[in-house]
C-alpha cells in the first residue's frame, strides 16, 4: 500500500510493502470533531472504526458518551438552561408590554433538568446513527494506542480488542478540573452544574472566563445570589477590552456581585453550607462553588501516547503540525486534546480538513482566521476577528474604531435599563474590517453573518453601502459613520487587565 505523506504542504507518494489493516481509520473519541472525521472519511470510501467511553452526564476518565463534551455537558445543554433562564427576564418585560402577569412566578428546574436530559440523550442518539449510516463501524469501550498502527478497546465487561488502522486519529477532547486550594473537593465544575438536583439560593462562581460568566448568567437568571470571583480586573480575559467592560456592567446589573482581583483561598463544609474565603479575608457562606479556572485539561493521559512516540506539550496536548499529524506519521489528532483553538466548529472544521488530506487527495490546512464565538452571558456577547488590542499590536499603519451604543427598542417599552454597544474595528490605510464584536440581545445571530463579510475581506466602505434592515439592532453595523477614535501603531497600550 502506499502511505500519504505530507512534506511542504503537498502529497508525495512513498513506497511501501503491501499490508493489510482491519481498519484504513480508526479514530478514538465519538465528540464532535472525532464524529466529523469518521464520517466523511467514511464518505471518502475508507473503512472506519470508532471508539467511545460510556455515556453519562458528567463525564470521568472512564465515561463520555457519543457526540462528547459539546453535545452532552457542554454547549448544548448550557444554551438550554441560558434559554431558561433568560425567561426570568423576558416575563418580567412582558407586562409593559401588556401581559397581566402574577407578582408570583414559579419556576421548576427539576422540570427544566429533565428536558435538557432528554434532549442530550436523543442528541446522542442522533449521533451514533449518523455514525452507522455513514458505515463507521462504533465501539464502546476505553482505546488507547499500543503501536503506530495498533489499537486497543477494553470492553465494558473488561474484554480487551485490538485492531489494525492505516491511520489513528485521536479526538480525545479535554475535561474540566479544579484548582488546587484546600477543600477543592467542595467545588464542582461545569459537568455538574449542568447537572444539579437543586437549583442553588447563593451560588459562588470562581472564573473570569466565559464558562464562569454563563453559569453566573444562568443561575442569576433563575433567581438565585451569585458571587462571581476572578484573578483579572474585568472578565473574559483574551476578548475585546471595551466589550469586556460592557460585559461586567451588564452583569453587575442583573445583579451578580462581582470580586475582580480576588482568589478562593479555601473551602470548608459547615452545617449552612461551604464557606468560602478569599485572600482579601473576605468569608461567605454558598450552596454551590463552581470552579471555572485555568482553561481544560487535555484528555490524553490514558492513551498510552509517550509510550508509542507520540509528542504532548507540558499541559498533556497532542502536538501536532499544520496538517492536524502528530510526530508519528500514522497518528492524527483534532480537537481540543491538540489545544490549538478549543471550540466546536474549529473540531469540526479541523476533522474536515483531516478526511480531505489523507483520503480525499485535497491536501487541506484548518484556517483559524476570522472565525466567530460568542459568550452566552444574559446578554450575549459574541465577536470575530482581531479586538482592538490586538489590532494595534498587529497594525502597520493607524486603527480605526467605531462605535455604537443604544437602548434596543424592545428595552424601550419594557423599560429594561441595558444598552447594546457594537464596534468595527478598521485599518486605516486598506479600510478592511478587521474584527467586529456586539454586546446585546442575539448577538452571536447577527455576528455569524458579519463572519462571512469578514471572511471575504470586507471594507468599512462596503458596510457603509450596504442598506440595512429596519427596524433592527444589526443594522447598526452598517449605519456606523463616525470614527470614535483613531489609533497610530506608534501609540501601542498593551492591557493587563
Amino acid at each position: 500500500m502506499a502511505r500519504k505523506m505530507l512534506v511542504d504542504e503537498e502529497m508525495n507518494q512513498t513506497n511501501q510493502e503491501e499490508a493489510y489493516y482491519d481498519f484504513d481509520l480508526f479514530v478514538i473519541g465519538a465528540g464532535s470533531g472525532g464524529v466529523r472525521a469518521a464520517r466523511f472519511s467514511a464518505n471518502y470510501g475508507a473503512k472506519v472504526g470508532i471508539c467511545e467511553l460510556p455515556f453519562h452526564p458528567i463525564s470521568s476518565e472512564v465515561i463520555g458518551g457519543v457526540g462528547g463534551t459539546c453535545v452532552i455537558r457542554g454547549c448544548v445543554p448550557k444554551k438550554i438552561l441560558v434559554y431558561g433562564a433568560a425567561f426570568g427576564s423576558e416575563l418580567e418585560d412582558a407586562r409593559n408590554y401588556g401581559w397581566e402577569l402574577n407578582e408570583k412566578l414559579d419556576f421548576n428546574w427539576k422540570k427544566l433538568l429533565h428536558k435538557k436530559t432528554d434532549e442530550i440523550i436523543r442528541l446522542n442518539g442522533i449521533y451514533k446513527r449518523l455514525l452507522s449510516n455513514a458505515g463507521v463501524k462504533l465501539f464502546e469501550g476505553e482505546g488507547k494506542i499500543v503501536g503506530p498502527n495498533e489499537v486497543e478497546v477494553t470492553q465494558l465487561d473488561g474484554t480487551k480488542l485490538s485492531y489494525s488502522a492505516k491511520h489513528i486519529l485521536i479526538a480525545t477532547g479535554s475535561r474540566a478540573h479544579r484548582p488546587p486550594i484546600p477543600g477543592q473537593g467542595l467545588g464542582i465544575t461545569s459537568d455538574e452544574a449542568l447537572s444539579l438536583e437543586d437549583l442553588p439560593k447563593h451560588a459562588v462562581v470562581f472564573g473570569g472566563g466565559y464558562i464562569a460568566v454563563e453559569f453566573a448568567s444562568i443561575w442569576r437568571g433563575l433567581g438565585a445570589n451569585v458571587d462571581l470571583f476572578f484573578r483579572k480586573e474585568l472578565p473574559l480575559r483574551g476578548f475585546d477590552d471595551e466589550m469586556r467592560a460592557v460585559v461586567a456592567r451588564n452583569l453587575e446589573g442583573r445583579g451578580i456581585n462581582l470580586h475582580p482581583q480576588t482568589n478562593l483561598t479555601e473551602l470548608i463544609k459547615t452545617d449552612n453550607g461551604i464557606k468560602v474565603t478569599t485572600d482579601h479575608g473576605e468569608e461567605l457562606i454558598a450552596d454551590v462553588v463552581l470552579f471555572a479556572t485555568g482553561g481544560r485539561l487535555p484528555n490524553s493521559k490514558r492513551l498510552n501516547l509517550e509510550a508509542v512516540g507520540v509528542e504532548l506539550d507540558n499541559t498533556g496536548a497532542v502536538k501536532v503540525d499544520e496538517y492536524s499529524r502528530t510526530s508519528i506519521p500514522s497518528i492524527w489528532a483534532v480537537g481540543d486534546v491538540t489545544n490549538r483553538m478549543n471550540l466546536t466548529p474549529v473540531a469540526l472544521m479541523e476533522g474536515t480538513c483531516f478526511a480531505k488530506t489523507v483520503f480525499g487527495k485535497e491536501p487541506s490546512k484548518p484556517d483559524y482566521s476570522h472565525v466567530p464565538c460568542a459568550v452566552f452571558s444574559i446578554p450575549p456577547l459574541s465577536v470575530v476577528g482581531l479586538s482592538e488590542e490586538q489590532a494595534i499590536e498587529q497594525a502597520n499603519g493607524d486603527v480605526l474604531v467605531f462605535t455604537s451604543t443604544f437602548n434596543p427598542m424592545k428595552n424601550t417599552v419594557s423599560g429594561r435599563q441595558e444598552k447594546t454597544v457594537m464596534k468595527l474595528v478598521v485599518d486605516a490605510e486598506t479600510d478592511k474590517v478587521l474584527g467586529a464584536s456586539m454586546c446585546g440581545p442575539d448577538a452571536p445571530e447577527i455576528m455569524q453573518g458579519i463572519a462571512v463579510a469578514l471572511k471575504c475581506g470586507a471594507t468599512k466602505a462596503q458596510f457603509d453601502s450596504t442598506v440595512g434592515i429596519h427596524p433592527s439592532a444589526a443594522e447598526e453595523f452598517v449605519t456606523m459613520r463616525s470614527v470614535s477614535r483613531r489609533i497610530t501603531c506608534s501609540g501601542k497600550p498593551k492591557t493587563n487587565l
